[in-house]
């Protein structure tokens, strides 16, 4: 669907507030395309359902956790990506913020993905072992994570671990993350199978059909073992990517002030798929932040609307008419 028959709503974010008290609210929006969508989502919800006084503060996570630590704020902070906010935990320790939920149904999800069609036409390639007993029918190649990324250190000692390229996979390191975007676009086009590393909630996975494939359990020591440059090739071992925990965060002091807003943000998880589609389309019409929430609100209303309190919801639901 085209960006103009989202325009309307955008524009009702821009333009309208709420007429009942809530008081001041500040929405933390981390500056990437998923992070600004969700606090323009929130601040509207927030004014239009709740009558708050929304400030949007343009941040990232080392910043915005900062702030967190020093000023009580912003009040409201979604998609904190916890892996790269060493000082988050010691805050909720400190009572000073409250994991309100989890942004992602499936957390931050990295690992290894195949075309769905492959996988469709045959089953087996859902697990690592049946790619390796396959590798023609993945098209011989694994799809490397760019050079100087962390992801390759860790697909560098899985290759390994699963010998790829002694059960004839090539494996090809891509020199960008356009260049690896890229090889899923031509394989899509070509209509020939795709095998490597990817990552989500993203647009690319809101564009192509990928499955995740079973690399087995994961072992967290494994992990930590495999994704360390220095460690020994001979401790490298199996392990599945764990789910990246990636949090909407309240502080204390909201969650005092605005009980009913802190219920609506503890409401607040998104599919991974749907955030993916919302950054496809985002990307593909060269949307803003305010017409990408107003995209998945638009779309996914009955998911939002049931993030919120009846009469919050009654509001926003009048205004989508």
């Amino acid at each position: 669907m085209k960006k103009f028959a989202y325009t309307s709503v955008a524009a009702l974010m821009l333009s309208t507030s709420g007429a009942f008290a809530c008081g001041q609210v500040s929405v933390g929006a981390m500056g990437w395309a998923s992070g600004e969508a969700l606090a323009a989502l929130t601040g509207f919800v927030l004014e239009q359902g709740y009558g708050c006084e929304v400030t949007i503060v343009p941040t990232d996570t080392v910043p915005a956790v900062t702030s967190l630590a020093e000023n009580g704020e912003p009040d409201i902070v979604p998609e904190v990506w916890i892996n790269s906010a060493t000082v988050y935990a010691d805050l909720e320790a400190q009572g000073k913020v409250i994991t309100a939920s989890n942004t992602f149904s499936n957390g931050g999800e990295e690992g290894w993905w195949i075309s769905t069609s492959a996988v469709e036409a045959h089953p087996e390639l859902a697990t690592i072992q049946g790619v390796l007993a396959n590798p023609e029918l993945v098209g011989g190649r694994f799809n490397n994570c760019p050079v100087g990324w962390g992801c390759r250190i860790v697909n560098d000692a899985l290759k390994v671990v699963f010998d790829l390229e002694g059960n004839g996979i090539e494996v090809f390191d891509h020199g960008s993350g356009a260049n690896l975007a890229a090889s899923i676009a031509a394989a899509d086009e070509a209509g020939e199978p795709w095998f490597g590393y990817y990552w989500g909630p993203t647009a690319i996975l809101g564009k192509y059909d990928l499955t995740k494939i079973d690399l087995g359990p994961v072992d967290g020591p494994q992990h930590a073992i495999n994704q360390n440059a220095d460690a020994d090739p001979a401790t490298w071992g199996p392990s599945d990517f764990p789910a990246a925990t990636v949090v909407n965060a309240v502080t204390a002091d909201l969650a005092e002030r605005a009980p009913e807003v802190a219920d609506f943000v503890r409401n607040m998880e998104m599919p991974n798929d749907v955030v993916s589609s919302m950054l496809a389309w985002a990307e593909d019409n060269g949307a803003s932040a305010d017409e990408a929430a107003a995209w998945v609100l638009t779309n996914h209303s009955d998911m939002i609307l049931g993030w919120m309190s009846e009469d919050a919801a009654s509001r926003v639901s009048a205004l989508l008419q």
